[in-house]
């Protein structure tokens, strides 16, 4: 049988076999253009053979650099010949057939570079000049050799160096010679020496190679600040910071070996040349090499403070060590004020050595300022354990106290007048008053410990340095007022802590602490921070007296509460202050601390949730809180759940019906305020806190009470949502009907399913297969229509 389809199929089919045949068409004929025109090119007369480009490949090394390769391999090899002539065929020739052959291959060789550098080969007449003073020295060796054998080591080495430094100088400086930019860098590198073997042939001690060191050190600085040669100045500096680095440092540890005032001042002396090598190049510099000038500046500065201190500490005791350092270091700050005499790096130099200075004083100071700020922390582990008998064992709980730490205040002090008197700039003015300002703090703190008072002596002195910083952070500006205020606040919880010894004195500092800050807080710019702190230690009084009178933790939550309640009433008397959020977060901190300390209690806990949620609800009536009107809800519902539990109600609908009736209410007003909210968010949580927990009791209860009335009511939730159109209550009262009504019915069905016969389900199963496909279209209008009800629901 032949199909034959539709007049319009058939077109359709047509137009695209019609399309196909045109794509095919334009790929053969851009296939067939393509064939033309490589048969065109292939029938074309070959182009004539074109050639590489004739331009040379560019080389990989430049003239130059070849040309002084070669010049250096050269001198090299000359040398080490000469070298291998002098040390190995010297004993085949008699002495003076020895001095005139290598005195007239070294003045050969010298005289060389004269005519090279007519012709302009200088690279070459450098090359040989260098080989004419390496001949020098194997003359040097020669000499010694055959005439001066029993001349001392490093005696002749000395003199040889002198005087091989002397003839390359001269030889440099020679006008026919003088383009040569060897031979003086030669001088000056040989000239490093002389001076140092001169000291160890002498068998000088220490101090004396320590000051030949130095002062090679000084020649090399004025050869590098007079000289214009650049390689003559390069070598210069690396010598005098070699020789001087290394004098300096010996020197350095001179001093600090030093056990007597005459090896003290030896020493002091030798730290005293370098710091006038230092301060003279550094008065040399300027221009471009400023900060050259100024690290040289601050290093005289260091080295001038290192030899009087050294001095002046062989003569004090061990503890007095910093404070002698210091006074020298404080001095140097001076040197701003010296205007007209020292120019402007100098003084910049002297003064950052001032500041080093008593920086590294004050890191001497930090490990006993932060035993003394932190040490009160032992106490935690050992609360009202006794009180310790003063100020000192009251901060060395854990850790010993430092030996030495006598003169840590007197640094403190110093420092502080020094950056109060002595910094007269604009910009770092306040910065260094405020800075003043904490070593103040620190050196009153230091006190009381470095003195050893009695122990309530020292917490008089710390509650003073706190009423004195909240004082001055109520009058100071603005830079000093924060820090101040921070001072105060570190101080209040030093004092804590080393108040944590006795339990008397803890109830009456927590007491004096929570009634300064809160007398403080009458300041408005203190406030944010006084307030809140206040009312933690009024926390703190209020746990501490219930621990004192031996309360169990429950009822001394009970005590605790008075907190928030305090704070709930203090808030909206500061109005839009910024301190009302502190205040309200200190007194929520407080109430969850009283409900941890409650939990032990269930009856207890349930009355300290109450109490919260009745200051929340206070909170509430305030018209920028009204958020927290849930909280006091959540709250109210928790403390009756907790009392249920502590009833040992197990009845899921003592517990949800007091959260569904609340939900119900505000879903109601909401809808009210509202008609366009939805049912679900309105009602829908309010009716699953009950419908779906009695629900799943009512599954496993054997009673018929339970399933009877929730029936009831979730037939009377799915009539009300009907009535109104509500989507939630229609939805969800009708699925628990449905259940409960299942799970009534179930023991029922089990029972007619038993009494039938075995091939009745089937059947049964069978015709209603049958009537829902004969009915399929129906039932799925049917679905839709219910879907389209319950979307044109609420």
């Amino acid at each position: 049988m032949t199909h034959q389809p539709p007049p319009a199929e058939e077109l359709r089919l047509l137009d695209d076999e019609l399309r196909r045949l045109d794509a095919r068409r334009v790929q053969l004929l851009t296939r067939r253009a393509w064939l033309v025109a490589a048969l065109q090119q292939m029938q074309a007369p070959a182009p004539p053979a074109t050639h590489p480009s004739a331009t040379p490949p560019r080389p990989e090394t430049a003239a130059p650099s070849v040309q002084n390769v070669l010049l250096v391999l050269g001198g090299i090899l000359l040398t080490l010949a000469a070298a291998v002539f002098t040390l190995v065929s010297w004993g085949h020739m008699g002495i003076t057939g020895r001095a005139t052959v290598l005195g007239a291959v070294t003045l050969a060789t010298l005289c060389a570079p004269v005519p090279l550098l007519k012709r302009g080969l200088r690279s070459t007449a450098e090359s040989v000049a260098g080989l004419g003073l390496a001949l020098t020295v194997l003359d040097a060796y020669a000499l010694r050799e055959a005439a001066l054998g029993g001349t001392d080591g490093p005696l002749y080495a000395a003199a040889a160096s002198a005087v091989l430094a002397v003839i390359w100088a001269a030889y440099g400086l020679l006008p026919s010679v003088n383009a040569l930019r060897l031979p003086l860098p030669c001088a000056v590198a040989a000239a490093q020496s002389p001076l140092t073997l001169w000291a160890l042939a002498a068998d000088a001690g220490p101090y004396t190679v320590t000051a030949a060191l130095l002062v090679t050190a000084g020649l090399d600085a004025v050869v590098a600040l007079r000289v214009a040669a650049a390689a003559v100045r390069i070598c210069a500096l690396v010598g005098a910071y070699g020789t001087g680095g290394c004098g300096t440092l010996a020197a350095g540890w001179l001093s600090l070996t030093a056990d007597g005032p005459v090896t003290a001042v030896r020493a002091g002396v030798l730290l005293v040349l370098a710091a006038a090598i230092a301060l003279g190049a550094a008065w040399r510099l300027t221009g471009p090499a400023g900060w050259h000038a100024l690290g040289l500046a601050a290093l005289s500065g260091l080295l001038t403070v290192g030899a009087l201190g050294a001095v002046a500490r062989t003569g004090v005791p061990a503890a007095w060590t910093v404070p002698v350092h210091l006074a020298p270091g404080i001095a140097l700050s001076a040197a701003s004020r010296a205007g007209g005499l020292l120019p402007q790096t100098i003084r910049h130099g002297l003064v950052w050595a001032s500041a080093a200075v008593q920086g590294l004083a004050l890191l001497w100071v930090l490990p006993v300022s932060a035993l003394v700020v932190l040490g009160p922390a032992g106490w935690l582990g050992r609360i009202w354990g006794g009180a310790p008998s003063d100020a000192r064992a009251a901060v060395a709980v854990e850790a010993p106290w430092p030996s030495g730490a006598v003169t840590a205040p007197l640094v403190l002090l110093a420092v502080a007048a020094v950056l109060a008197w002595a910094v007269r700039a604009e910009q770092w003015h306040p910065r260094a008053r405020t800075g003043a300002l904490g070593l103040l703090w620190a050196a009153a703190l230091l006190l009381p410990a470095i003195l050893a008072i009695p122990y309530l002596a020292g917490l008089a002195v710390l509650a003073v340095v706190a009423a004195a910083a909240l004082c001055l952070a109520r009058t100071a500006r603005r830079e000093a007022r924060t820090t101040a205020l921070i001072l105060a606040l570190i101080t209040t919880v030093d004092l804590t802590l080393a108040s944590l010894a006795s339990r008397n004195v803890t109830l009456v500092v927590l007491s004096l602490l929570t009634a300064l800050l809160a007398a403080a807080s009458g300041h408005a710019r203190l406030t944010p921070f006084t307030a809140p702190a206040a009312l933690v230690y009024g926390t703190a009084l209020a746990s501490a007296a219930g621990a004192a009178a031996d309360w169990p933790p429950a009822r001394t939550a009970l005590l605790v509460l008075l907190v928030p309640a305090v704070a709930a009433v203090l808030a909206p008397r500061l109005g839009g202050s910024r301190a009302t959020v502190p205040v309200e977060a200190a007194g929520a901190a407080a109430a969850l601390l009283a409900a941890g300390l409650a939990v032990t209690d269930p009856p207890l806990l349930a009355l300290v949730l109450a109490l919260c949620a009745v200051i929340a609800a206070g909170t509430a009536l305030r018209p920028d809180r009204r958020p927290v009107g849930y909280a006091a809800t959540a709250l109210f519902v928790l403390a009756a759940w907790v009392r249920l539990a502590a009833w040992q109600v197990d009845t899921p609908e003592a517990y949800t019906l007091p959260v569904t009736v609340p939900a119900l209410l505000i879903g109601a007003l909401h809808r009210r305020r509202d008609p366009l909210a939805s049912s679900w968010t309105a009602y829908g949580p309010g009716l699953a806190a009950t419908l779906l927990p009695s629900l799943a009791a009512a599954w496993t209860d054997p009673h018929w009470t339970r399933p009877l009335l929730l029936g009831a009511a979730a037939l009377l939730v799915t009539l009300l949502g009907a009535r109104h159109h509500l989507q939630a209550p229609l939805v969800l009262g009708g699925a628990v009907l449905a259940l409960v009504t299942l799970h009534e019915l179930a023991p029922y069905v089990v029972q007619v399913t038993g009494a039938l016969p075995r091939w009745a389900p089937p059947a049964l199963a069978g015709l209603l297969l049958l009537a829902l496909g004969a009915t399929y279209e129906q039932r799925l209008r049917d679905v839709r229509r219910v879907r389209d009800v319950l979307g044109r629901m609420n």
